[in-house]
C-alpha cells in the first residue's frame, strides 16, 4: 500500500482520449499485475486491524446474471476500494453458489433430462438436448441416474461462472481472483461436512420423524424461511359432525382432508362449544370419532368458530397436534397424491369403500370433487361451496400450494423452539451493526416469530451430501438413532457412493449392512458458512484468524432471513461469536412500473448488453448513485449522466496535465504535493483547494459512515464546479496570460486538485480515473493513498467561498450575454457586480480571472445588494469573420 500519492512524471497524453475500449486494457494489466491481490503475508505481520475483510455473496450459478447483481456488487465494491486506498489489506474473495434447486431447475430445462436415483451410471452419457430444447415438459424429459444428473450439474455451472467472471472483470469489480470457491467444490464440501459433524456431536444437528412442508413438484422438503404466502383460489364448504345432541358444523377449504381429522377444536373462551369439551363426536361418511377440544389459537369470529384439526392442512394443524398430543393420521403422500391404502382407522368404519374406490390414489383436488359429491348425498354438506381467496404457503420458487406430510429430516437448532437460544441469536444481531440501521428489526422480527428449527435435508441430488450412514439390523431396517460418521480427515464423503469406515460396498442395503442417508444439504447449510469456506477455517487457521469475523456481510435486504440469519446461527453455534461487523444491506430494481426486477418475473435487463453500450464507469456510476437499503430505478437515463462524467474527467484531465512540468520543480527528497502547494498564491486557486479540503473531509466521513452515496455526491458537485467555473476561471492566467508566478499557482494547483480528485472518483469510476492516471503517475491510483486534509496544506486557511461566489459573478454575465443573444465571446465594456458585502469583496479577491473569463474590458463597478446580480452590462458582439 502506498503511503503517499506517487510521484508525478512527465505527463503522456493522449491526442484524443476516449472511455471506449479502457474495460478491455485495464482489466488486463489489473489482472497481469495483481493490483487487488491481497497480501496474505503483510496482513498477518501487521495484524487482524489491518484487515477489512468482506464475505462476498456467491451468486446462483444458475443462468445469467442481471442488473441486481450489479447494482449491490457496485455498492460493495466501492467500499473495498476505498479501504484498500484507505490503508488496510482488503480479503476481498468471490464464490459461486452453484449447488441446489435453481441449478437443477436449469440443468434439467437445459439438457432435457430429471434425475433417477435407481438407474445406473452410464459412462459417456450424451444428453438429448444442450440449450436447444424450445419447450419441455416434465413428464418429456430423459431419466438418468443420479451421477450422470451431477456431472451435468457441474458441467452447466462451470460454463456458467465464466461467463458472470467476465461481467464481473468487465464492471471492474477489484475483487482477488486467487480467492475463489464453489460451493460445491472439495473444499466446501468438506467445511460443510465439518461443520454439520460438528452440531451432530454437540447435538446441534438432529433428525426427526415429524411433520414438515413439502413441494410436490420438486418432491423435497421446505424450511421456514424458504415460504411465500399467496393468494390462492378455494371455496368454504359448510359441513356436519355429529355429536350426541345433534350435528356440529365447521367450514373448511380442504373436505379432502376429512378421512385424517383428528379433533374439532374451539376456543377456550367460546361459550357456544364449552359444553362440547371433553365429549366425542363422529367423522361425515367416515364415521371416526374425534375429541371436541379447546385451545387459545381458535378464532371464534372465523367461520363457524370450530375447526377440524387434521394432520396435516396447515401450521396450525400441526401447532394444534404438537401442543394437544394429537394422534397421527395423514394421508397425503410425497407425491400430493392420497395414499393408495385405507387407513387403518377408517378401515373399520361406513366410508372403507368410498375411501378405497374414489379417493385412494387420487390427487388432492380429485379426492375433493368426490368427498364433496358424498357429502352432497348424505345430507352433510350444508348448502353449496363459497368461492373464497385463501392465503396458502408456496415454496419460494414452486407453483403448487406445499402439502405437509410426515417424513425423516435433518434439523439445526435455530432457537425456533428454544428461547433461551432465540434470546442469544437475537442478542448476536445487535452485536452486528446494520446499514441502514432500520434492518436490524427486519432480523429481530424473523428469530422472535420462529415456530421450528431449520430445516437442512433436501430431496435433491446437487448438493452436499449429509455425511451420515446408518447401519442396518437383522431385518434390514436402519438404526436411525445409531448414526455411523466419518471423521473429519476424510471429508468430503459421498455416503451414497461410499462405504462407511468398517464396511464394504457388498453390504449396502443388506440386513446387518448399511444404507448411506439419501440426502443432501439446503443450499443455505453450505451458503451459511462462506466466511469459513473463503477463509479457510477447515485447513488453513492461521488465514481465518486474520481475517474472522470479517468486516462486512453485504447482500440484498430480502434475504435477511435465510441467508444473513442462518450464518450468524453457524457462527454462533461454532465459535460463540458474530460472523462479521457490519452487514450491508441493498435495495431491489425496480422496473418502470416499480416492480421488483426477476427472472421469474421475465422483466430482468440483461447487464452485458447494458455495459457495453454505456461502458463500465456509466454502469457503475448509476449503481453507485443508490443508497444502501434503497430500492433503485432501473435508469440509463442516469447512466447516460455517468458516462458525460467519466468523459469529462478524460477531457478536464487533459486541460490540467497540457502546460507542462508544474513549478517549482521537484527537489531531491522533497515531497511532490509540498512543493506544487508553496507556488500556489492565488487567492482563487487558495479558495478552490480549501474548497476540496471540505470535499475530502465530507467524502470520507460519507464512507465511513457506509454511504458511499453521499461521498459520490460531493465529489461530483465538486468535480462540475471546477470543471464549469475554476477551468474558465484560470485559463487565461495558466496560459501565462497574467505572468509566470500567477501562471505556476494555477498550474500548481491544477495538478494538486486533478491528483485529489481523481483518487477520490477512483472508487466509483475505476477505469476512467487509472487511465488519467497513469498519463503522469507511476502504478495504480487504485493502490494509492486516499486522499487526507492535511496533504491539501494549500488550501489551509483559506476562503472556501471565494470560488463558489466568482463562480456566480460568472454566471451572471453569461446569463446577461445570453438574454443578449450574444456569443459568449461578446466584450463586456461595463457592468456592475451587485451583492452583500462579503460576497462583493470576495469577488475581488478573483477579479482577473473574472475578466479574463468573461471578457470584461473595463474594471468592474461594485454595489451592494441583498442577493448576488449584474447590472448594467455594455456588451460589444463579436463580429463574425466574412466569408
Amino acid at each position: 500500500m502506498t503511503d503517499a500519492p506517487t510521484t508525478p512524471r512527465a505527463a503522456t497524453i493522449p491526442d484524443k482520449p476516449s472511455i471506449d475500449g479502457l474495460e478491455d486494457t485495464w482489466s488486463q494489466v489489473w489482472r497481469e499485475q495483481g493490483t487487488y491481490a491481497f497480501d496474505r503475508a503483510s496482513a498477518h505481520e501487521r495484524g487482524r486491524g489491518a484487515v477489512f475483510s468482506v464475505d462476498t455473496p456467491p451468486p446462483t450459478a444458475s443462468g445469467s446474471l442481471h442488473m441486481g447483481h450489479v447494482f449491490s456488487y457496485t455498492h460493495t465494491d466501492c467500499m473495498a476500494r476505498y479501504k484498500r486506498m484507505a490503508g488496510f489489506e482488503v480479503f476481498y474473495p468471490i464464490g459461486w453458489d452453484d449447488n441446489g434447486l435453481p441449478t437443477e431447475k436449469r440443468v434439467q430445462n437445459y439438457y432435457g433430462v430429471r434425475g433417477d436415483a435407481t438407474l445406473p451410471y452410464v459412462e459417456g452419457f450424451e444428453p438429448p438436448h444442450r440449450g436447444d430444447a424450445k419447450s419441455l415438459k416434465a413428464a418429456d424429459a430423459q431419466p438418468i441416474s443420479r451421477q450422470n444428473f451431477i456431472e451435468l450439474c457441474d458441467e452447466l455451472t462451470v460454463k456458467d461462472e465464466e461467463a458472470f467472471e467476465s461481467l464481473f472483470r468487465r464492471m471492474g469489480f477489484s475483487l482477488d481472483w486467487d480467492i475463489s470457491y464453489r460451493t460445491i467444490d472439495d473444499h466446501s464440501r468438506a467445511t460443510a461436512q465439518q461443520a454439520f459433524l460438528r452440531n451432530l456431536a454437540r447435538g446441534e444437528a438432529y433428525q426427526s420423524e415429524a411433520p414438515g412442508l413439502w413441494d410436490v413438484t420438486f418432491q423435497t422438503a421446505v424450511a421456514q424461511a424458504e415460504l411465500e404466502a399467496r393468494d390462492y383460489p378455494g371455496a368454504y364448504h359448510r359441513v356436519a359432525f355429529h355429536g350426541a345432541d345433534g350435528p356440529i358444523h365447521i367450514e373448511t377449504t380442504r373436505p379432502e382432508l376429512i378421512p385424517s381429522v383428528v379433533a374439532l377444536i374451539a376456543h377456550p373462551d367460546d361459550e357456544r362449544y364449552a359444553a362440547l369439551f371433553g365429549t366425542t363426536v363422529t367423522s361425515p361418511l367416515f364415521g371416526v370419532e374425534v375429541p371436541v377440544v379447546a385451545h387459545h389459537a381458535a378464532e371464534p369470529d372465523k367461520g363457524a368458530g370450530i375447526a377440524m384439526c387434521c394432520t396435516f392442512g396447515d401450521l396450525t394443524d400441526v401447532m394444534w397436534w404438537r401442543e394437544l398430543q394429537l394422534p397421527t393420521r395423514s394421508i397425503i403422500t410425497r407425491s400430493g397424491r392420497i395414499q393408495a391404502d385405507v387407513p387403518e382407522w377408517v378401515a373399520a368404519g361406513p366410508g372403507a369403500a368410498l375411501f378405497a374406490e374414489q379417493v385412494a390414489g387420487r390427487t388432492t383436488f380429485g379426492a375433493r370433487e368426490a368427498i364433496v359429491a358424498a357429502l352432497r348425498a348424505s345430507g352433510d354438506l350444508d348448502g353449496e361451496p363459497k368461492a373464497t381467496q385463501r392465503k396458502a404457503n408456496f415454496y419460494e420458487r414452486g407453483e403448487k400450494p406445499l402439502e405437509i406430510v410426515t417424513s425423516r429430516q435433518w434439523y439445526i437448532r435455530n432457537g425456533g423452539r428454544d428461547r433461551e437460544l432465540n434470546a442469544e441469536l437475537v442478542e448476536r444481531g445487535r452485536e452486528v451493526d446494520f446499514h441502514p440501521a432500520f434492518m436490524r428489526a427486519r432480523y429481530e422480527n424473523w428469530v422472535s416469530g420462529l415456530n421450528g428449527d431449520w430445516l437442512v435435508s433436501r430431496q435433491r441430488f446437487f448438493g452436499v451430501p449429509i455425511p451420515v450412514w446408518f447401519p442396518l439390523d437383522d431385518a434390514g431396517d436402519p438404526l436411525y438413532d445409531k448414526p455411523l460418521v466419518p471423521s473429519e480427515d476424510e471429508l468430503p464423503v459421498d455416503p451414497a457412493a461410499q462405504a462407511p469406515s468398517g464396511y464394504d460396498e457388498s453390504q449396502r442395503g443388506e440386513p446387518g449392512g448399511f444404507v448411506g442417508d439419501p440426502d443432501i444439504m439446503d443450499t443455505w447449510a453450505t451458503s451459511s458458512l462462506t466466511p469459513q469456506i473463503a477463509g479457510r477455517w477447515r485447513d488453513d487457521p492461521e488465514l481465518f484468524a486474520d481475517v474472522f469475523p470479517m468486516d462486512v456481510r453485504p447482500q440484498a435486504h430480502d434475504i435477511i432471513r435465510t441467508w444473513l440469519f442462518s450464518t450468524v446461527v453457524r457462527s454462533h453455534l461454532e465459535f460463540g461469536s458474530v460472523p462479521w461487523r457490519h452487514a450491508a444491506l441493498s435495495g431491489w430494481i425496480l422496473d418502470p412500473d416499480r416492480k421488483k426486477m426477476s427472472k421469474s418475473k421475465g422483466n430482468v435487463v440483461t447487464p452485458e448488453d447494458v455495459v457495453k453500450e454505456h461502458s463500465a464507469d456509466a454502469v457503475r456510476y448509476w449503481a453507485a448513485s443508490g443508497r444502501l437499503g434503497a430500492d433503485a430505478a432501473y435508469d440509463t437515463g442516469q447512466m447516460k449522466v455517468g458516462r458525460r462524467l467519466a468523459i469529462k474527467v478524460l477531457n478536464a484531465s487533459k486541460f490540467a496535465l497540457s502546460f507542462g512540468e508544474a513549478e517549482p520543480a521537484v527537489t531531491d527528497g522533497g515531497e511532490v504535493e509540498g512543493n506544487l502547494s508553496a507556488a500556489v498564491t492565488n487567492p482563487l486557486d487558495v479558495a478552490m483547494l480549501a474548497e476540496l479540503r471540505d470535499v475530502v473531509a465530507k467524502a470520507t466521513a460519507g464512507f465511513e459512515a457506509w454511504d458511499h452515496t453521499r461521498a459520490l455526491e460531493t465529489t461530483e458537485t465538486f468535480f462540475w464546479t471546477f470543471c464549469d467555473d475554476y477551468l474558465e476561471l484560470v485559463k487565461d492566467r495558466a496560459y501565462g496570460g497574467q505572468g509566470e508566478e500567477a501562471a505556476a499557482s494555477a498550474r500548481a494547483a491544477l495538478r494538486i486538485a486533478l491528483d485529489v480528485v481523481l483518487r477520490l472518483l477512483a472508487p466509483f469510476l475505476p477505469y476512467v480515473t487509472e487511465e488519467v492516471w497513469s498519463w503522469w503517475h507511476e502504478g495504480s491510483v487504485h493502490r494509492s493513498a486516499w486522499p487526507t486534509v492535511e496533504e491539501l496544506t494549500a488550501g489551509e486557511g483559506g476562503d472556501a467561498a471565494v470560488l463558489g461566489a466568482v463562480g456566480e459573478a460568472l454566471a451572471g454575465v453569461r446569463k446577461a450575454k445570453s438574454e443578449a443573444k450574444v456569443g459568449m465571446r461578446a466584450e463586456v465594456a461595463s457592468l456592475v457586480l451587485a451583492g452583500p458585502g462579503q460576497w462583493v469583496a470576495r469577488v475581488k479577491q478573483a477579479e482577473a480571472d473574472l475578466r479574463a473569463a468573461g471578457r470584461i474590458t473595463a474594471t468592474p463597478t461594485y454595489a451592494e445588494a441583498e442577493t448576488p446580480e449584474v447590472r448594467d452590462a455594455e456588451l460589444i458582439p463579436v463580429e463574425k469573420p466574412k466569408a
